[in-house]
């Protein structure tokens, strides 16, 4: 299990490297391929490294369906509906899973609809099943927090003039603030960005996934991940050094073993101990997402744990 650089959040497990590397059969894109300007296209094994690269510059959605599923019908209009609503900020790649064997097996879809997302060429997690359409706004919203935070604002164009291409989009002026100390380093200047954000306004989602996700990379970036695995092993019942490899799997995407060390821990604590560990499995689920179907897993769990 390998650790991560900080800016790594929630990258996904999935190994894309053949479909990067496998040569292209021509010079000229498919249709609907990567290089063209929809928001909303079909993507096929041979022309998905050309979606990794432009996930480079935009989140790229995949949603993995087939023909003859249902609930594939009923989600890919609202996918398709919020990703038009973004204007660009994000694009969404149909898979076939039926006629894109490689992709179905490199994404490890073994139900669909299946729905991931690419940042940067790696791949993120979001969803399995279908789900309602304000839950698709609150991931897809998380997605472009973490996108941002790993460097990602680019868009597409919507219409047909290019300027439009990888225009910046307009944030906040508290929101600009943060992302200007998270690509400086200084991650507690960031969060007291969000911090304020959310005293403005406590309903601003973005904030406060973004004060998670920054607290986070705060916690792990001064970790040493060989010392801190070795302190948890020799000391299993020591709350502070679970923590602390449980921050590194988040933050390396190793979403399970994070919550499964900490569910462990919390069933194996006297009730008065038990609080700033639950309290820890709450924040990450904000982190990951509340969609996220390893959030939902763990916090049945929880639940069955505490009741």
């Amino acid at each position: 299990m390998t650790d991560p650089t900080p800016g790594a959040v929630l990258r996904g497990a999935v190994d894309l490297s053949t479909l990067r590397n496998r040569p292209q059969p021509g010079a000229t894109p498919a249709a609907g391929s990567a290089e063209g300007s929809a928001l909303v296209f079909d993507a096929t094994d041979q022309s998905f490294p050309e979606v990794i690269e432009l996930s480079r510059r935009v989140p790229v959605v995949v949603d993995l369906w087939a023909e003859w599923c249902g609930p594939c019908k009923q989600l890919s209009p609202v996918l398709e509906k919020v990703v038009t609503e973004l204007a660009g900020r994000l694009v969404l790649a149909k898979v076939d899973v039926d006629a894109n064997p490689q992709l179905q097996q490199a994404f490890r879809a073994q139900s669909i609809p299946m729905v991931v997302a690419l940042v940067a060429g790696q791949p993120v997690p979001l969803f399995t099943g279908a789900v309602p359409e304000q839950q698709v706004r609150d991931v897809f919203g998380q997605l472009l927090q973490l996108a941002a935070q790993n460097g990602v604002t680019g868009t597409v164009p919507v219409g047909d003039d290019p300027a439009e291409e990888d225009v910046e989009p307009t944030l906040p002026p508290l929101h600009a603030e943060a992302f200007a100390a998270i690509e400086a380093g200084d991650y507690e200047a960031a969060a007291d960005a969000y911090r304020r954000a959310l005293a403005e306004n406590p309903r601003d989602a973005d904030a406060k996934a973004g004060l998670g996700q920054v607290t986070l990379l705060g916690r792990v970036a001064g970790l040493d991940p060989a010392i801190a695995r070795a302190a948890a092993a020799d000391a299993p019942a020591d709350v502070e050094a679970q923590f602390a490899v449980a921050d590194l799997d988040v933050s390396g995407g190793h979403v399970e073993d994070a919550f499964a060390r900490l569910l462990d821990l919390f069933q194996t604590l006297p009730d008065e101990e038990r609080v700033p560990v639950r309290e820890r499995l709450l924040e990450l689920f904000g982190v990951v997402g509340d969609a996220d179907p390893r959030v939902l897993s763990a916090r049945a769990r929880l639940a069955s744990l505490l009741f």
